[in-house]
């Protein structure tokens, strides 16, 4: 078991440093939204990953919030992109 918690992390902190570079380098700021959405992805991915690990439920409300404000935030930056290409 502790040899997939640690190939999981490491798929996790490779997945997150690359996002990272995308927010950073992206040329449009579509990219960064989208970068920072797969980013806010990856930590409920972490934050679950690390929740069935150890057993515990207590981080399922912090899941569900962060879920929430995840798609909140998406539909916001397409609704701004949207009025922004209409103009």
């Amino acid at each position: 078991m502790t040899v997939v918690a640690v190939t999981v992390t490491v798929l996790l902190a490779a997945a997150g440093g690359l996002t990272l570079t995308r927010i950073i380098r992206g040329p449009s700021i579509l990219d960064r939204a989208v970068a920072t959405d797969v980013l806010l992805a990856i930590i409920v991915a972490a934050i679950a990953t690390e929740a069935a690990y150890s057993r515990d439920a207590t981080a399922l409300p912090v899941l569900v919030v962060l879920a929430v404000l995840g798609f909140i935030g998406s539909v916001s930056v397409a609704r701004f992109a949207v009025r922004r290409n209409t103009k």
